[in-house]
């Protein structure tokens, strides 16, 4: 799906959440090649002209969403949660509901045998030094909408197009470059909804 009418979609879907008229929705995605600019976007953080991204076949759109410039394309999924943030001791907490999405994905990445960490101040789920999931999220009335990036067997080189996420000093990688074969969007979304289903059923201390 396209970036710009699946961002449309999602804003329709939290007004439905924000109002009680619908339930809390996970939309899972492939986009076209696309670079995002969140809020926190430096613009020399893209490494190419606009034209030269154009010539590339990779659109560029600004988005709500935080954090700094990261790549969309075919082979990567992407998770839009639009959830009411859960009440945990009677407050709603934004870090807690970020922390609360990379375990989602730690959790889903570990059914792969695959060790996922955090990597602290940076957000998202990283394999040793390299970046496997990116995050960026905006609230509305504690309706959350955008949300994960995880690799499954995207092609990588675009993110030498760009300073991923602001973050110079580290790489990126896949699940399939991880694993040493092919992995899909499709073999990856019941895994991943199902983490999702799995975490958020949880009970919380």
């Amino acid at each position: 799906m396209s970036y710009r009418p699946c961002v449309e979609l999602q804003k329709e879907l939290l007004e439905g959440v924000v109002s009680g008229d619908s339930p809390s929705t996970l939309l899972l995605v492939e986009h076209d090649p696309v670079i995002t600019l969140g809020a926190g976007f430096h613009e020399e953080h893209l490494l190419l002209s606009r034209q030269e991204y154009q010539q590339r076949g990779v659109e560029i759109e600004a988005t709500e969403r935080g954090g700094d410039v990261t790549y969309h394309g075919p082979g990567q999924l992407v998770a839009y949660p639009i959830f009411s943030l859960p009440e945990v001791a009677g407050h709603r907490d934004l870090h807690r509901w970020l922390r609360d999405l990379e375990e989602v994905v730690i959790g889903c990445l570990a059914g792969f045998g695959i060790e996922g960490r955090r990597f602290p101040p940076n957000t998202g789920v990283w394999v040793g030094d390299k970046k496997i999931c990116a995050m960026g999220i905006k609230v509305r009335r504690w309706v959350s909408m955008h949300g994960l990036a995880l690799n499954c067997g995207n092609d990588l080189d675009p993110f030498s197009y760009i300073v991923p996420c602001g973050i110079a000093d580290y790489g990126v990688t896949s699940l399939s470059r991880e694993l040493g074969r092919s992995v899909t969007v499709e073999e990856m979304k019941p895994r991943l909804a199902a983490s999702f289903e799995e975490f958020f059923a949880a009970e919380k201390p």
